[in-house]
């Protein structure tokens, strides 16, 4: 039976991993159907042939950064929007197969971020342990279950509600207060609306090498208020030394400041992609100084107009 496109939602599978949980949070993605893929650029297709209405995907970790291989698809497939973000807390278990125990683990099957977060604890519990890499932290549990490669593997803590294995250790993470940003990405080209606590998504390039070009880039946003929350460079693959540059602001396209930006953006980069303005995942409110706000730029405007078409100056004060 064919499922319908606008009933089903692409993730990072199998059931139990972090993009599954971030899902979960979606209130329109409950009740329809959740299509397990293998890697993002499986997920984004499914959304570019249209298998799939979005995909949910990781972005950022508050530990690794970016995710790189997020942040390239984004950038080179065309036609995406994020339409929303979510977070997630991520914490990790060590699980083996019944019976074995932390002494006989000698290869630790996981996830490349997964392994980088759980580097700290493996060092110290287990120094001569070789790594095998996963294409999920669920995959690599599950895959003890089929083969006898690895000994054990690095798990989300709820692992055992869905593979009979054993938790050799708990809390094995680097960093108990990691968080992984995921962002739910669709080819819909209507804005979510502007609630005062929003973010905007996009990529630009440096016009050319010459000193001062990134300050430039970065002036646009300076000049008129506005916060960056991400700035992450990643490498165009053209040549050498050409980069581009993936950056989080803090708004709304709606909002005035925000807008005037991405113009000034627009003039100074030679390919800038709009990826999207959607409500921030923690809801706190973006604060802006009077001079900056949307009242401010208005009246600049009409200013302007008065002056352009040769109105009277108002006394001062007016």
């Amino acid at each position: 039976m064919r499922t319908d496109a606008a009933d089903t939602y692409s993730y990072l599978g199998p059931a139990g991993t972090f993009t599954e949980a971030a899902l979960r949070q979606v209130p329109e993605a409950a009740g329809k159907t959740w299509r397990s893929v293998n890697n993002v650029g499986e997920a984004l297709d499914d959304v570019v042939t249209g298998r799939s209405i979005a995909a949910m995907i990781a972005i950022e970790n508050s530990v690794e950064g970016g995710v790189s291989a997020t942040q390239d698809a984004l950038a080179t497939i065309p036609g995406l929007r994020i339409v929303g973000e979510y977070l997630v807390r991520v914490n990790f278990v060590l699980v083996a197969r019944k019976g074995t125990t932390l002494e006989q683990v000698k290869v630790v099957n996981a996830h490349p971020v997964a392994y980088g977060q759980c580097l700290e604890w493996l060092d110290k519990h287990l120094p001569a342990h070789g790594h095998l890499p996963a294409a999920s932290n669920v995959t690599a549990a599950a895959s003890l279950l089929t083969s006898e490669v690895a000994d054990a593997a690095l798990a989300p803590p709820n692992i055992t509600e869905h593979y009979d294995l054993d938790v050799l250790a708990t809390g094995v993470e680097n960093n108990p207060n990691a968080v992984t940003r995921f962002v739910l990405v669709s080819k819909t080209r209507e804005l979510p609306a502007r609630t005062g606590a929003d973010k905007t998504s996009v990529i630009a390039e440096l016009p050319d090498d010459t000193a001062g070009r990134l300050l430039e880039m970065l002036e646009q946003f300076a000049t008129r208020g506005i916060n960056l929350s991400l700035i992450q460079s990643r490498p165009i693959g053209d040549a050498l030394g050409r980069y581009r540059f993936v950056l989080d602001l803090d708004g709304h396209v709606h909002d005035e400041r925000v807008a005037d930006a991405l113009l000034g953006l627009k003039r100074f980069s030679p390919n800038v992609v709009f990826l999207g303005s959607y409500p921030r995942a923690d809801k706190q409110r973006v604060e802006v100084v009077t001079q900056y706000d949307n009242d401010a730029f208005v009246e600049a405007r009409d200013w302007l107009r008065g002056l352009l078409s040769g109105e009277p100056a108002s006394p001062a004060g007016e």
